[in-house]
């Protein structure tokens, strides 16, 4: 019988790791495989059957979709490293009242705006993930204190739910062999404890973030060592 690969994708900022090693850390019976997706493509990519889920920036039109809430992300600014907000721990509106915004021009576009602003030019906003994912030492990034933060989900396509998708969904939420299905209902209203998750404002997105085409291969087998497909995206071997 041929393995089934769950495809998993993820926009920038995301660091999918920790679920990669939950998915190997029990005997499965299918691979699984994860693959980044630019923010501008997370919806497109579902729809064209490119990814199976995808880990996704909200909002997303989700009329076809299950939408499982996860973690927020703390918004930031980027400045360049001589302009005075890089002098502050966190930074408020008010703070930017004589500054120049440098704002998207495509969903895209964040590491080129953090090079905008390393030359001197104004500052910019985005996800404190985003930030960190394009630090540079002629940048620095600061928490913006009195914005509203966004937040990850995790969708698939309703016509498309099956036991395969949900195994995952219970690995995001920490689901162990021990425990039930019989919250999921009500689980699906709650957000993941950033705590839990390793992202979000309580934990203060510790750790580098993934995304923007680089990837590795993975192992489930119990191997240290790294298989890369040629699409270079996350692979794991299900278990033996």
């Amino acid at each position: 019988m041929e393995t089934r690969t769950l495809r998993v994708g993820y926009v920038p900022g995301v660091e999918p790791d920790r679920f990669l090693r939950r998915w190997k850390s029990a005997r499965r019976e299918a691979w699984l495989e994860l693959a980044p997706v630019p923010f501008s493509r997370q919806h497109e990519a579902l729809q064209g059957g490119e990814v199976d889920m995808c880990f996704v920036r909200l909002p997303i039109p989700a009329d076809d979709l299950h939408v499982v809430a996860l973690w927020e992300e703390r918004p930031a600014v980027v400045v360049g490293t001589e302009n005075v907000l890089s002098l502050l721990d966190e930074v408020h509106e008010s703070d930017l009242a004589d500054e120049t915004e440098i704002l998207p021009r495509d969903p895209d576009d964040a590491a080129d705006r953090v090079a905008v602003v390393a030359t001197g030019i104004g500052y910019t906003r985005m996800p404190l993930s985003l930030a960190r994912l394009h630090h540079r030492k002629d940048a620095a990034h600061r928490p913006l204190a009195d914005a509203e933060p966004t937040r990850i989900a995790l969708v698939w396509p309703r016509a498309s739910d099956d036991e395969l998708r949900q195994e995952f969904v219970g690995v995001v939420r920490g689901r162990t062999s021990r425990s039930g299905r019989g919250s999921d209902a009500a689980d699906s209203k709650r957000s993941i404890d950033p705590k839990s998750s390793g992202d979000g404002k309580r934990s203060g997105e510790r750790g580098r973030s993934s995304g923007g085409g680089r990837s590795s291969g993975a192992r489930a087998a119990g191997s240290s060592r790294s298989g890369r497909p040629a699409r270079s995206n996350r692979t794991t071997r299900p278990g033996r």
